[in-house]
């Protein structure tokens, strides 16, 4: 119950510890911008901080504060673009750096590239691709700052799409939908925070997280209802079509392969709503 550092205060604390790290609760604080002004800043990098930085912190660097979004903006402005990608079944996304503003994500574009989506990528596996990516042109940008050679691009607002913070609510698997759906759903939020489902196992009810899955062809299955829960696999009907699941993690146990959690399982097994 003690307070941890994030992982990019412990990353910059073990490579460069003579560099001053700061945890404002609010960045656009005016104490906190009294602590930045002496530094004279060139240039302030913002990256998934997920608060507006208001005029008194964009006014301060000399060249100004870009920001690095993972989306093709003016695609999936907002708080969770990597996962909006994938639950929407986007085939591409990508980074895009712009110029901030006090609107979110709405600054002009300096860097923009695509990155595409395989069918079985997960968010686990799509984020480090992006963050790759990003300091690819992040660097870019920096020498084009050096260069006098930044050119601004402004968005075309009227194809603004949101992608806003992704709630409880949406983790929660909903078997009348599409196959295809709910394949999507999980590999957005996997391998955190996970799309589940309730089980009853013989008097129990417990939760299960479903890390990968497959799609599955299903002329006629119910939704919700096990068709398979064997050595053969544990395979889900669903609104239309069905899943064969690959990697759960049963509540109170560690991810395993749906077959491991199979072969634990010695009582009737079944989907319910609650």
């Amino acid at each position: 119950m003690k307070p941890s550092p994030p992982p990019v205060k412990e990353t910059a604390a073990k490579i460069c510890p003579s560099i001053p790290v700061f945890q404002p609760e609010k960045a656009s604080a005016p104490e906190f911008a009294e602590i930045l002004e002496p530094f004279h800043a060139d240039l302030f990098v913002v990256v998934a901080y997920g608060e507006i930085i208001k005029s008194n912190l964009l006014e301060m660097p000399a060249l100004g504060c870009i920001n690095i979004h993972a989306s093709l903006l003016p695609k999936l402005r907002g708080a969770a673009p990597i996962q909006r990608a994938l639950m929407g079944g986007e085939k591409e996304t990508g980074i895009t750096i712009i110029e901030m503003s006090p609107q979110m994500d709405a600054g002009d574009i300096l860097a923009i590239e695509g990155l595409p989506i395989s069918e079985e990528m997960t968010f686990g596996e799509l984020e480090p691709k992006l963050c790759e990516l990003a300091v690819k042109l992040l660097f870019d940008v920096i020498k084009k700052f050096e260069s006098n050679l930044v050119a601004k691009m402004p968005q075309d607002h009227s194809l603004a799409t949101f992608a806003p913070k992704i709630t409880p609510a949406e983790e929660r698997i909903d078997w009348t939908r599409p196959a295809q759906e709910i394949y999507n759903q999980i590999r957005g939020l996997s391998p955190s925070p996970c799309a589940w489902c309730q089980l009853k196992i013989g008097d129990e009810h417990k939760r299960l997280k479903i890390k990968r899955a497959r799609l599955v062809k299903c002329n006629s299955c119910t939704p919700g209802a096990i068709l398979t829960f064997s050595k053969e696999g544990w395979v889900v009907g669903c609104g239309k079509d069905a899943l064969r699941l690959l990697e759960v993690q049963l509540e109170g146990k560690k991810p395993m392969l749906a077959e491991d959690c199979i072969r634990g399982i010695h009582q009737n097994v079944q989907i319910v709503d609650a």
